[in-house]
């Protein structure tokens, strides 16, 4: 792991492990959120140290997506989400408060807000509703 140490995803150690086994690749692996918005919201964390997702390279992009479907059937078995919103902080302004690519793995349960219709656009909680133009 190529470590900054004032990253504090550089120094976690706290790998999810399923089956004994930890959950990761060559490039990648998978922490549990310190802040879990629901139950199995985990982060998916390349091992080099990079700000942000566009400057990491295809490979290591790769090796994150592969931990997220890895992940999918993992959290399926476990707490069977009736769906998933996945998604990464680029910058300030998009609410990115640690300086490495994480990206987000949140299990979605039905009932667990009034109306999810918009999912992400939720971001900015008044675009979130929104009508379909043909």
């Amino acid at each position: 792991m190529s470590e900054n140490t004032g990253c504090p995803l550089c120094s976690k150690r706290d790998i999810v492990i399923e089956d004994g086994i930890a959950i990761e690749n060559d490039l990648a692996y998978v922490l549990n959120d310190n802040s879990p918005v629901s139950p199995g919201h985990c982060l998916i964390v390349p091992r080099h140290h990079i700000a942000e997702y566009f400057n990491a390279t295809r490979e290591e992009k790769a090796a994150i997506w592969e931990l997220v479907d890895q992940m999918k059937a993992i959290i399926d078995k476990k707490h069977n989400p009736d769906g998933y919103n996945i998604g990464v902080n680029i910058g300030k302004a998009a609410g990115q408060s640690v300086p490495h690519i994480h990206i987000h793995m949140i299990p979605r349960y039905t009932g667990d807000i009034e109306n999810p219709k918009g999912g992400v656009r939720g971001v900015i909680p008044h675009k979130q509703k929104y009508e379909i133009k043909n």
